[in-house]
C-alpha cells in the first residue's frame, strides 16, 4: 500500500471539494443579487403604472 501516494490523492480531492464549494458559493451570491436585482425592477415597473394607471394598461382594437 502506497500511504504516500493516497495521502498525494486525499490532498488534491480535498483541495478540489474546497474549490468547488467557494465556486458555487460565488455563484449563489451572484444568483442572490440578481435576484434581488429583477425584484427591485419589477417592483419599479410596477410604481411606473401605478403613478399613471389609465395610461398604457389599456388596449382597444376593432379589424
Amino acid at each position: 500500500m502506497d500511504v504516500a501516494g493516497l495521502s498525494m490523492a486525499l490532498s488534491q480531492v480535498s483541495t478540489m471539494n474546497d474549490i468547488g464549494v467557494a465556486v458555487l458559493s460565488k455563484q449563489l451570491d451572484m444568483n442572490e443579487s440578481l435576484g434581488q436585482s429583477m425584484v427591485a425592477m419589477m417592483d419599479r415597473s410596477m410604481m411606473e403604472q401605478s403613478v399613471a394607471p389609465h395610461i398604457g394598461s389599456n388596449f382597444d382594437m376593432s379589424v
